[in-house]
């Protein structure tokens, strides 16, 4: 792939009106809108630009940062905000391990240590063998060591405390590729309250 067209297939991030993340979409996209009038694109001081606007600035950015139009270059927007779509994406988040890992933040829910996943388990709160389920509110990460010194018990009973109560969390549902490392700076602003993740197994309940 030449660098040209993987600048033109890269990712945009999508704002609704009210500056929500709501989409990624591909550069090529994105200056489709753009030209339709249906987005603006925002720089990294939130102004937004119409089409005509955006192609007058300035191109003193990165090379690889432009693609070439007729009579010079325009600048790549890395983020969009579309004019009239105000609606966030609802859908059920997916109860598998890799969005527990997302919702406790690869982090020891009994001793508060970040981890890599490799380094994390799965505990169950209140043990099968209590009865306890696997559910969003049953489910934290622990590190191996809380999990060993936990055992089969209860917190309580093993003289331990959850940093924060399991819940099932509300996520806006699309694949945010900024959240596996792979997205831009421009990005992050309107990432800072938003998790989204998938992975493909489901949890047993």
């Amino acid at each position: 792939m030449s660098t040209a067209q993987g600048v033109i297939n890269s990712k945009v991030l999508v704002l609704n009106r009210n500056y929500l993340p709501v989409h990624i979409t591909s550069v090529r996209r994105a200056f489709s809108l753009l030209y339709q009038g249906i987005a603006q694109a925002v720089d990294d001081q939130y102004r937004t630009f119409d089409f005509q606007s955006w192609s007058e600035l300035s191109v003193a950015v990165r090379k690889e940062e432009t693609i070439g139009i007729i009579g010079g270059a325009i600048r790549v927007p890395r983020v969009i905000l579309l004019q009239t779509y105000d609606r966030v994406p609802r859908r059920q988040i997916r109860f598998n391990r890799f969005n527990v890992y997302a919702r406790d933040r690869n982090t020891c829910q009994y001793c508060d240590v970040h981890l890599s996943r490799p380094e994390l388990t799965l505990d169950h709160v209140i043990p099968r063998s209590q009865g306890g389920r696997s559910t969003w509110e049953n489910i934290v990460c622990s590190c191996q060591p809380c999990n060993r010194r936990k055992g089969g018990r209860t917190p309580r009973q093993a003289g331990m405390a959850l940093i924060r109560p399991p819940r099932r969390p509300e996520w806006t549902p699309f694949v945010l590729d900024a959240l596996s490392l792979r997205g831009h700076r421009e990005w992050l602003p309107y990432l800072s309250t938003v998790d989204a993740a998938y992975w493909n197994n489901e949890l047993e309940p």
